[in-house]
């Protein structure tokens, strides 16, 4: 039973024109032995992008790639056939299989906002595939908005800064604070945007934030 913090002042940054990205876990150039997954889940990446902005065609393999939109609105492609607009408080879910070519960019109406995490597939001889739903969250409650593989779902949470939420119990817990703070607990000091928990074997803990707060849930059982 175990409860580490990360801190997102710890994470890996790229910078390029029109960008920039916070790399949760070893990605690149970025390598620390100590960092280089939990669960299924092998990236967890933080996206700022300039309007217009973004990262032009390439190439993905055996990966569940899972996107959720904080702010302004992103435009994806892919060699499947969709495009689609993701705007706030909206997920997709890239189901790469065998291989596909996607693009992603910020609309021209502004910067977008989002995180992007990819999972080892279930199974990795399937065929690509694409979907993406806007989500209608529940104040101090946790909604199931995506499940990528049979064992792993995200949820997310919205806090009014008033009631608590408490977090759900399962073999493994990443609870990434996306907007706002969570305040002082039992499990840890105050947590700010871009902090983490990252739970092995524990009991489902409870977490108060101290103002409006969005938080990215990911359980693995």
């Amino acid at each position: 039973m175990t409860v580490e913090i990360r801190r997102g002042t710890d994470r890996f940054v790229d910078r390029a024109v029109g960008r920039v990205t916070h790399h949760s876990f070893s990605f690149g150039e970025h390598y620390d032995a100590e960092r280089l997954g939990f669960g299924p889940m092998v990236c967890h990446d933080d996206h700022l992008l300039g309007s217009g902005r973004g990262f032009d065609t390439h190439r993905h393999t055996d990966l569940e790639i899972v996107t959720w939109v904080v702010a302004g609105a992103l435009r994806h492609t892919d060699s499947s056939g969709s495009t689609t607009v993701l705007e706030a408080g909206s997920v997709g879910v890239l189901s790469t299989g065998k291989g596909v070519d996607h693009s992603e960019h910020a609309t021209e109406t502004g910067p977008c906002r989002f995180i992007q995490m990819w999972l080892r597939p279930a199974d990795g001889e399937s065929e690509p595939g694409y979907t993406a739903r806007p989500i209608a969250l529940r104040t101090n409650g946790l909604v199931p908005v995506a499940q990528p593989r049979p064992d792993a779902v995200l949820w997310v949470g919205r806090l009014d800064g008033q009631g608590p939420l408490q977090l759900p119990a399962a073999s493994q817990v990443h609870a990434f604070v996306a907007t706002g703070a969570l305040l002082r607990s039992s499990l840890a000091q105050p947590l700010a945007a871009g902090d983490a928990f990252l739970m092995t074997d524990e009991p489902a803990h409870t977490v108060t934030a101290g103002v409006p707060t969005d938080l990215l849930v990911w359980t693995f059982d």
